[in-house]
């Protein structure tokens, strides 16, 4: 079966750091293009970053560059998003996505529209 798993999730103060992880399971990365992506209540999802799997280029949102990073491990079986000077308008759940790359890893980080997603982890920032 194939599915992405997040973990890693919890609360943190503002100026704080977490990684979340996204692990693959009945398939491996190669060639994927891999999204985390947010959703805080009330509000749209909004893609946070992503990484192409084939040549390890990113795309950032404006909110997150220079906090967050996005990378990949050296078997192609898990993402991580390494967030730090986190703040509390960063709280929301977040997801990862993979799909093949069927467009530009901005427009695929942008529109959202991956085709394989988990199950979510949140992620709360107060104090």
């Amino acid at each position: 079966q194939v599915q992405l798993v997040e973990s890693g999730g919890g609360l943190v103060q503002p100026g704080g750091s977490l990684r979340l992880s996204c692990a693959a399971s009945g398939f491996t990365l190669d060639y994927y293009n891999i999204g985390w992506f947010r959703q805080a209540p009330g509000k749209e999802r909004e893609g946070v970053a992503c990484i192409s799997s084939e040549d390890g280029s990113t795309y950032y949102a404006d909110s997150v560059k220079g906090r967050f990073t996005i990378s990949e491990d050296n078997g192609k079986t898990t993402v991580y998003l390494q967030m730090n000077s986190l703040k509390p308008g960063d709280t929301a759940v977040y997801y990862c996505a993979a799909d093949i790359p069927f467009t530009t890893l901005q427009s695929m980080c942008v529109m959202g529209n991956l085709d394989i997603w988990g199950q979510g982890t949140l992620v709360t920032v107060s104090s």
